[in-house]
């Protein structure tokens, strides 16, 4: 097994940033926020634009910043990027199939004359709800990849895909 520099305490902070960044996106924005405003009513529903744009906006940094940091500045950092990256695609495919789901029961009760009860169990049922379940899976990894990067170490997947190492 090769051996892996322990990182220092500036590179463990540094790798931290893009997990912190999408988990704070996961709780605070996709939970906290999208639970409080929709239990203000109907009347600030237009509000809950805001999740999905905040949403965009870490997501678009997460992105942004894992595709200019270079390896050689910070490898142990940029793997944790590369890492966040990874999740944060998933997470995008995942917005792309509910916005997909939502158009559907739209086009469905519009032109295609479907009972609006229908189309609310369709987009529940196809996108709502495996979206809630990809978050808190989400949760679960970026939370236990937010601790690898807390103690300086790497998920065994990420050591064999980066540094081709076996455990």
């Amino acid at each position: 097994m090769a051996h892996l520099p322990e990182p220092t305490e500036q590179q463990r902070s540094q790798a931290r940033t893009p997990h912190d960044i999408f988990v704070i996106n996961l709780i605070g924005n996709h939970m906290l926020l999208f639970a409080g405003i929709a239990t203000l009513g109907q009347s600030y529903m237009k509000y809950l634009l805001i999740v999905p744009a905040l949403s965009a906006l870490s997501l678009l940094v997460i992105f942004y910043k894992s595709s200019t940091m270079r390896r050689e500045d910070n490898e142990f950092a940029y793997i944790h990027w590369q890492i966040a990256r990874r999740w944060s695609k998933f997470l995008s495919w995942m917005l792309v199939l509910m916005v997909a789901g939502f158009a559907f029961g739209w086009v469905g009760h519009t032109y295609l004359g479907m009972m609006r009860e229908a189309v609310y169990a369709i987009v529940g049922g196809v996108s709502i709800l495996p979206t809630l379940v990809t978050v808190f899976v989400l949760i679960v990894i970026e939370s236990d990849a937010l601790h690898h990067a807390r103690v300086g170490t790497l998920p065994r997947w990420a050591k064999v895909k980066y540094f081709g190492v076996e455990d």
